[in-house]
């Protein structure tokens, strides 16, 4: 609980999956995906239940080794590529019988994502009164340094800019989703059924935390990440 409000963590895992396949059980760094997940959520001082929500056997039994609760299984229906992500988190609210005051859903393709980062976000969205809040990180490249081409294949800024932005500390500060945490209050879900909204706020997270696997150049990345974290904790020992 977080004052007197409690909260429920949903981690929403489906089977299908184009970029990587199988993703969210592929072992990384010793671990399935899945695995990071669980872990840092179970660490959380706010988090009064994390459970599953997944159509595939395989992904509910991993979960379940790893000390996730799995309370139903979710229909296939909403596990389609075309599904919006919203949709298992309000079938799990309708169908569990317990009231939360809070919903947070994880996704497992954030495996670098810490305990910190789920507790700062639930904290910041209690303590601002907010409806609804989710982590952001600084993208890599700048939108502002971004184009698009036009009929004639010349550059087009896509924001536009009185003058030419050319020195990097010069851009305005932007943010991107990162797709790691997300929280709302329950009743305001149930009616707006997004997370983002303009009320909605941002908790800005660092960008080696924020790595997000589509592809398989990613998940060898993250597993780099994952083991250097390991040396470096070794090595301040």
């Amino acid at each position: 609980m977080i004052g007197d409000c409690s909260v429920l963590a949903i981690i929403s895992a489906r089977g299908g999956s184009k970029g990587v396949q199988r993703k969210n059980i592929r072992e990384v760094a010793g671990k399935p995906l899945i695995a990071w997940t669980i872990e840092e959520a179970k660490k959380s001082r706010y988090i009064d239940r994390l459970i599953l929500s997944s159509e595939d056997p395989d992904i509910i039994s991993v979960a379940r080794s790893w000390g996730c609760e799995v309370p139903f299984v979710r229909p296939v229906v909403l596990a389609h590529d075309d599904t919006p992500g919203i949709e298992p988190v309000l079938h799990a609210i309708d169908l569990l019988q317990e009231h939360y005051d809070y919903i947070v859903l994880l996704q497992p393709t954030s495996p670098l994502r810490q305990v910190a980062d789920i507790d700062g976000c639930i904290s910041a969205c209690f303590k601002s009164g907010a409806p609804a809040c989710v982590t952001v990180t600084e993208p890599e490249k700048s939108p502002y340094w971004m184009y698009y081409l036009d009929e004639f294949s010349s550059l087009k800024a896509l924001l536009p800019q009185s003058e030419l932005i050319t020195r990097r500390q010069d851009l305005p500060k932007v943010y991107c989703l990162n797709g790691a945490v997300y929280i709302a209050k329950c009743g305001w879900l149930q009616e707006f059924k997004n997370f983002i909204s303009d009320k909605t706020i941002a908790y800005i997270m660092s960008n080696e935390n924020s790595k997000d696997i589509d592809t398989e150049l990613d998940l060898l990345l993250c597993e780099m990440l994952i083991k250097n974290r390991r040396f470096d904790g070794c090595a301040t020992k």
